[in-house]
């Protein structure tokens, strides 16, 4: 089987991208709250309650930085896309593959190097 083209790996998965991208952006924007300094007044909150809000509000930083991590990827891959760089291995040049692709659209590396 023939490698797509550029054409075709932009049309198929430029969307994709840019739709993670938009779910990333709107979990981020939806969480921000939760990422708030938690209020340490000793009236409002008992001890364990503030343990869990500072415990939530750490979960929640860990998982901003995940979106973020992932955010990066996905913009570096949409910049792969320009340079017709995009779904060929990072490592040997070769086609990444399509379903390695459908599974991760920022897959920089074929099966065979990512192992």
């Amino acid at each position: 089987m023939n490698d797509p083209t550029d054409e075709e790996l932009r049309a198929r998965f430029r969307p994709l991208i840019e739709a993670e991208l938009a779910a990333l952006s709107s979990a981020s924007e939806t969480t921000g709250s939760d990422r708030r300094p938690v209020e340490l007044d000793q009236q409002s909150v008992g001890r364990l309650s503030r343990m869990d809000a500072i415990q939530g509000q750490a979960m929640a930083a860990a998982l901003e930085a995940r979106r973020a991590a992932r955010r990066l990827v996905l913009t570096q891959a949409l910049g792969r896309m320009e340079t017709d760089e995009y779904g060929y291995c990072a490592d040997c040049g070769n086609f990444i593959g399509r379903k390695r692709l459908e599974t991760d659209p920022a897959a920089t590396r074929c099966i065979d190097c990512a192992r």
